[in-house]
């Protein structure tokens, strides 16, 4: 960029006052005299400087021309191009401002242009295009000033389109428009208006990009720091990924710097609120209140709400709802236990206290695909987040959803006798005597269910088998020493048939009548 270069002439000196004697001067006037060629001295010295590129001791060298002459725009003009050079455009943008303000009444387009382009560069399309219609007015071709100008206006559709695309909530436009405007910031970082900052925040806020959000935060506030709207919005960003107590800190901060910021007032209560119905919550959860716990959480996620702006609650909204999530499960409300955990995770997909709740779900569900899968990941995002002692029992959960799983894909003899799989040997005797008589083929019953009922009992009732059963193993062969096997592999003893059949019929039992003698596979009773 070309400074002003100095005048072709010297200026016409000052003339004589005629009361004093020819020849004489005043002091006043030599010293104003002595200042000004000093000054111009300085300026030449600057415009050396700047062709050199040595922009820092051109700033200097014209700043103590403006220390000597002060009403002079040309070396504030001179400055602001050093200025500019540097990508420094808001002190640019005030050495023009200042340079325009000594020529009012008789501004000078070179001066006018410079000033649109700070103005453009740190943002201001509106100020910018008010300049270069001034500019276009003293010349009407000034071909810089129309290049300029299409730039601004280029600028001003970009900020249209952010602000269209916002209110459609189009976040993918709104983003690309955005980025569009920061790319015509030509100065450093702390260039971009504080506004643009806010901005960028609150689209990653409503993307649900919680990292990019973070980010945009800390970049705005370590250039902004004295923004109570930023502080605010950084405040936001940390209460939405469930860091409570940062959260009401910036708040705190934030009323600080402008105790009428309604951004921060708001923040505050929202934090409190929900810090305290958390809590709260936590306390019934851990006293064995569920549903007092259930109740909490509900009025805390009322608080935190679901809007789309707000990245629809984010992770303290996940949060509140995996924690309502497990109380439900304590009651043993699964389905809706299950509809909370997805819309947690749906939220906070790497959360492995979630995909643990879930994976619980799914196993009592006798979903368990879907809760080994879940395991796996839980135990995955643990190495992260988690401890050595989540990473221990995740690993304990994992291994029995694996044995439920390949158990499923054969037969389940607890749930054949209707019992739990912790139930006692007592438990099990009992559920053998009810439902081998519930299916006893004699009584009516299904004769293919009565001889599950007692190939589970043969198995659940050793207690070597049963051990081998619930850690997925199965007895070597399809077929025992007295030739009959259960379809997975346990071998039944027709003994323990024919117990059941003596029962009813008070006596001896007639093996041959009841099993086929070529096939060994049992018939009904003539």
């Amino acid at each position: 960029m070309d400074v002003d270069s100095p005048p072709a002439q010297e200026p016409e000196p000052e003339k004589q006052d005629e009361n004093q004697p020819s020849g004489s001067h005043s002091p006043q006037m030599e010293e104003s005299n002595s200042a000004a060629v000093l000054a111009e001295e300085l300026k030449e010295e600057g415009n050396t400087a700047f062709r050199e590129k040595c922009y820092v001791a051109a700033i200097r060298l014209y700043s103590q021309a403006i220390d000597l002459q002060p009403t002079e725009p040309t070396y504030l003009t001179n400055r602001a191009a050093s200025h500019m050079a540097m990508k420094h455009f808001k002190l640019a943008l005030a050495d023009c401002q200042k340079a325009a303000s000594i020529q009012s009444g008789t501004p000078s387009a070179k001066t006018l242009i410079r000033l649109a382009r700070c103005q453009l560069a740190v943002g201001s399309p509106g100020p910018a295009l008010s300049v270069l219609r001034e500019t276009l007015a003293l010349e009407p071709s000034n071909a810089a000033a129309k290049q300029l100008q299409a730039k601004v206006l280029e600028l001003e559709a970009h900020l249209r389109n952010f602000e269209g695309s916002m209110s459609r909530k189009d976040w993918g436009m709104a983003r690309l428009a955005l980025d569009r405007c920061m790319q015509s910031i030509e100065g450093d970082a702390g260039d971009v208006p504080s506004e643009w900052r806010c901005w960028q925040i609150e689209l990653e806020l409503a993307r649900g990009n919680w990292n990019e959000a973070n980010t945009a935060a800390n970049d705005a506030l370590r250039l902004n720091s004295n923004s109570a709207d930023v502080v605010a919005l950084r405040g936001l960003v940390l209460f939405l990924t469930a860091k409570l107590p940062g959260a009401l800190q910036h708040a705190m901060s934030a009323l600080r710097l402008d105790p009428d910021n309604a951004r921060a007032k708001k923040l505050r209560q929202r934090v409190k609120a929900v810090e305290k119905l958390k809590e709260e919550g936590n306390a019934c959860f851990k006293s064995n209140q569920w549903q007092a716990a259930i109740d909490k959480y509900a009025e805390a996620l009322e608080v935190v709400g679901n809007k789309i702006e707000e990245g629809k609650g984010g992770q303290i909204r996940a949060t509140l709802l995996s924690n309502r999530a497990t109380s439900l499960l304590k009651l043993e409300k699964h389905e809706d236990a299950l509809t909370d955990i997805n819309a947690s995770l749906d939220l906070y997909p790497s959360s492995f206290k979630a995909l643990r709740t879930r994976a619980r779900i799914n196993e009592y569900l006798e979903k368990y695909d879907s809760a080994v899968a879940d395991f796996k990941q839980a135990l995955e995002y643990a190495a992260s987040e988690g401890g050595a002692a989540d990473q221990s029992s995740l690993r304990i959960e994992l291994q029995k959803a694996e044995v439920a799983l390949k158990r499923s894909k054969t037969k389940d003899y607890y749930k054949i006798l209707g019992v739990a799989r912790d139930c006692s040997e007592i438990e099990i005797k009992k559920a053998y005597r009810r439902e081998s008589l519930k299916h006893h083929p004699d009584k009516g019953g299904d004769e293919e269910k009565f001889k599950l009922v007692v190939e589970a009992h043969s198995v659940l009732s050793d207690p070597r088998r049963r051990e081998r059963y619930d850690l997925g193993d199965e007895d070597g062969g399809t077929e025992s020493a007295n030739g009959f096997a259960g379809a997975s592999g346990f071998a039944m003893d027709p003994n323990d048939i024919g117990n059941i059949f003596m029962q009813f019929r008070g006596g001896g039992f007639n093996h041959g009548n009841f099993f086929h003698a070529q096939s060994g596979r049992p018939r009904p009773f003539a």
